[in-house]
């Protein structure tokens, strides 16, 4: 993506891991998803030469708080919020199961769970990685899910994005709660990567396609405000992710029926 920014994909959901090369070693951002790929991981970094010195989770969702062992026992980062949502989790004496429960069943078996989940929490209103490495901006918001935040790596202007302005999935919202507004808290998640979309040279979201130039980066944030208006005002998005003609992406139109319901409910219960 740039001189010190480097990508790994993974193939079913089309995870973006984002590496940061730092003076020491690079920070691992979003390490996923199967075994398989994360040992691939593994192996590229030893090739070229290139030890982990610490991680970042972007949010608590189950392929965004993954780790391998041979990545090292470094610093594993994320929000205050997202490291409080994985203790709470694994605080239980079933969160194994339930986790297995909602992984994808064709890579169930290939999900290594042993490390999952152990983020530290970075004091509220960090604004930026601790680490000996490019200057790394975090850009919390409380779109998609709690604790949720994108990283600026300054310099290079890379924006890893988490689950945001993606090509392949409509805006994901978070759970409809009588106490929060999850299409408002998308908007307000959209106004805090519009706010540095100007210091943007490269978007790379955590599901989907790279994009660089901030006129395509403004382009994926009017896409994805445009559908949430849409979606709050009662009407059908002109959105192309709905329905995608991609083999495999169809059940994407599925995010978005679910979506339209459970907000109709969420509205009524709020008359």
């Amino acid at each position: 993506m740039a001189d010190d920014v480097l990508v790994h994909r993974s193939e079913l959901l089309r995870n973006n891991t984002v590496v940061v090369r730092g003076q020491d070693g690079v920070l691992v951002v979003d390490a996923g998803i199967t075994g398989a790929e994360l040992a691939c991981l593994v192996d590229d970094l030893g090739e070229l030469g290139l030890p982990v010195v610490a991680g970042f989770s972007t949010h608590p969702d189950w392929d965004h708080v993954l780790w391998h062992a041979d990545l090292g026992e470094v610093p594993r980062y994320g929000t205050a919020r997202c490291a409080a949502d994985m203790r709470d989790l694994r605080s239980t004496a079933d969160w194994r199961p339930r986790v297995t429960e909602g992984l994808p069943p064709e890579i169930a078996d290939d999900v290594p769970l042993d490390l999952f989940g152990l983020v530290t929490g970075l004091p509220a209103g960090t604004a930026r990685i601790p680490w000996d490495g490019p200057d790394v901006r975090v850009v919390e918001h409380p779109a998609h899910s709690p604790g949720h935040a994108a990283l600026l790596v300054e310099g290079s202007g890379v924006l890893a994005a988490g689950d945001m302005l993606s090509d392949v999935f409509v805006p994901m919202l978070g759970d409809f709660t009588d106490e929060s507004d999850p299409v408002e808290e998308y908007l307000t998640g959209l106004r805090a990567l519009e706010a540095v979309a100007g210091d943007v040279g490269v978007l790379v979201p955590g599901h989907g396609s790279a994009v660089a130039g901030t006129d395509r980066v403004r382009a994926r944030i009017d896409l994805d405000r445009a559908y949430l208006h849409a979606l709050r005002d009662g009407r059908t998005p002109a959105d192309p992710r709905i329905d995608s003609a991609e083999p495999g992406w169809e059940w994407v139109s599925a995010i978005h029926e679910g979506q339209a319901a459970g907000l109709a409910r969420w509205n009524e219960r709020q008359r």
